[in-house]
């Protein structure tokens, strides 16, 4: 008998020694990370009066850690006056991508599928349109998946019930309103370079369920959401048998309900997942289990290595083939992915060691839900002290020489963001565009820096008159030139003094050199455009809708909005004149016919 007690006393004490934290640890944590979130002039503010304070109508979280879901709350409504539990799911948006590419390396390793063959061998309804690029290099999955084929189609208009829904036959083929009424096409020789692109998405939605003959809902149910058993979870379509009840609804800048609140994304592979934190986090920690050696019940450690390891980082930090890899909050290697429809949206991360992470979901438009959701999950990965120091064991002294050679503007090649790097004291600092306010530069020799919550190098190279940086990884993937020191002016900034026609120059000159640069695309320099017309900076809005035209001459859209500019300015001769030019390319623009109408009335 008293061997039997010793035995047991030894269980337990095995037990008490090996266990997580208690409750009551975790109930701490939860309280810091809501309740202390850190403001602009030190004080501190809870998650409730934040939302209150910036308009964000609800609020989802689940929080992780070493494989199991720690604590999650929610806070607000779900529309009207009903608040939010933890099985109201939430549009996640470009979250889909992901979870899509999971499924597809799934496929791929039961044999149903290969995402290294041409996709045009799959696609039955509708073929990608050969140009000069595809016939060097024929696109496939892998490179759709991760951003790297060059199609076109950055995002999707959202339909409500009501609405002419397209299929995903005519969204590849620009059957659809606005800025995507053009056939998707391709800008870059695939696997060369990187752009976000749903249409991408879209196109291997097509290509799956030609080959399978299963829609993409019915194959994430079947492979992912089923055997985890996610009761709150779907790929279904609010006007589809199957969808949710418990859902939460968008909400615009004035904490409205956009239409039905209730977006419905034909392009579902790019964004018609609905889900909830908890459930998200499942599926986040099975792909963690695996990553790690730990048994999963639905992929093998194979397959997470596939969807995880980087596969460009032609994308500042890095992009595997579905999972964003640049996050490096507290030094620490993540895959994450953000998801924003129109006024509801999220974001999800998870750890690729340890088997933390954090799920957010908010029913608002980005620029109330970012910010919040951004600084929730900074206090949570502060307050469960989720960090490692930077490893400075290889630091050297950093020369004076190379201060003054490698100090001023630079731009992103891809995005165009500008930073400046700037030297205080001896030392080098970089800025918000790499996480935190301001990150010190740590000299490691051979002109290359590292720094706090980015992986990897930045080797500064004296090349061509300019300075370039160079960012690296580990040897499994190629270095690549990123960013590019500016000495003169950007095209912005030439198109914002007015001087259009250097600005065009500009502009012309970086689409020739960089076409997939997003500041050289339609979307972004119309919307560039009407920031400026919304302060009634009309001649500025003028000279950049010109520049869109100039640079995009068979698009109805920039017609559009250069014809609505000429319009608030006065110029009613030259509106109707660009309406009509809108209207020739583009015969179902009612826009144009009803303004045209309007104006000639007067």
């Amino acid at each position: 008998m008293k061997k039997a007690l010793n035995i047991c006393l030894i269980a337990v004490l095995f037990f008490v020694s090996c266990s997580k934290p208690d409750q009551k640890d975790y109930s701490v944590k939860k309280r810091n990370s809501i309740s202390k979130i850190p403001t602009d002039n030190g004080d501190s503010i809870s998650i409730q009066d934040l939302m209150k304070q910036r308009g964000l109508k609800g609020l989802s979280v689940a929080v992780f850690e070493d494989y199991n879901i720690i604590w999650s709350d929610t806070w607000g409504l779900k529309h009207d006056s009903v608040p939010l539990d933890k099985n109201t799911a939430f549009s996640t948006a470009s979250i889909s991508k992901p979870i899509t590419a999971t499924l597809f390396a799934i496929l791929e390793e039961k044999g149903q599928i290969d995402l290294k063959v041409p996709v045009n061998n799959y696609l039955k309804r509708w073929k990608i349109p050969e140009n000069t690029y595809t016939k060097e290099v024929d696109i496939t999955l892998e490179h759709l998946l991760s951003h790297t084929a060059g199609t076109t189609q950055h995002g999707f208009t959202d339909f409500y019930e009501g609405d002419v829904v397209p299929s995903i036959l005519e969204s590849v083929q620009g059957k659809l309103p606005a800025y995507n009424n053009k056939e998707i096409d391709i800008l870059f020789k695939p696997g060369s370079n990187w752009k976000y692109s749903g249409g991408g998405y879209t196109i291997a939605m097509m290509a799956l369920e030609d080959h399978l003959g299963k829609s993409l809902a019915d194959l994430a149910q079947e492979y992912i959401f089923a055997p985890l058993n996610l009761q709150n979870t779907t790929m279904k379509q609010p006007n589809e048998p199957g969808f949710l009840e418990n859902v939460a609804k968008a909400h615009n800048d004035q904490g409205k309900i956009i239409s039905t609140g209730i977006p419905i994304t034909p392009q579902v592979s790019a964004s018609g997942l609905w889900s909830t934190p908890s459930d998200m986090a499942m599926i986040l920690i099975e792909i963690q289990k695996a990553l790690n050696g730990l048994e999963s019940k639905i992929i093998s450690k194979n397959v997470a290595k596939r969807m995880t390891d980087i596969v460009t980082l032609k994308v500042m930090r890095g992009w595997s083939l579905g999972w964003d890899r640049r996050a490096a909050y507290g030094n620490l290697d993540w895959f994450s992915h953000g998801g924003a429809n129109t006024g509801i949206g999220g974001h999800v991360y998870a750890t690729m060691k340890g088997g933390k992470g954090i799920a957010l979901f908010g029913n608002g438009p980005n620029s109330i839900r970012i910010p919040i959701l951004d600084q929730l999950r900074d206090n949570i990965i502060k307050s469960h002290q989720w960090t490692l120091p930077l490893d400075t064991s290889n630091k050297k002294e950093l020369p004076a020489s190379l201060i003054s050679k490698i100090k001023g503007r630079y731009q992103d090649l891809n995005f165009g963001e500008l930073f400046e790097l700037k030297e205080e004291n001896g030392e080098m600092y970089i800025p918000v565009f790499f996480g935190g306010k301001r990150n010190k530069l740590v000299y490691v020799g051979d002109n290359s820096f590292i720094t706090n919550e980015v992986s990897g190098k930045l080797k500064f190279i004296d090349r061509n008159n300019t300075i370039e940086i160079e960012y690296s990884r580990g040897p499994q993937v190629p270095s690549v030139i990123l960013f590019e020191m500016i000495k003169g002016k950007t095209p912005s900034e030439l198109a914002l003094e007015n001087k259009c026609e250097e600005a065009l120059a500009a502009y012309k000159e970086l689409k020739s050199k960089i076409p997939q640069n997003m500041i050289v695309q339609e979307s972004t320099i119309n919307s560039f455009g009407y920031q400026q017309l919304n302060q009634e900076k009309y001649d500025i809005a003028l000279c950049i809708f010109k520049i869109n035209t100039e640079l995009y001459p068979n698009s109805a859209n920039v017609f559009d909005s250069l014809a609505e500019a000429y319009m608030l300015s006065g110029d009613k001769t030259n509106a109707i004149k660009f309406y009509k030019k809108s209207l020739e390319l583009n015969p179902k623009n009612s826009n144009a016919i009803d303004m045209i109408n309007k104006m000639s009335e007067q």
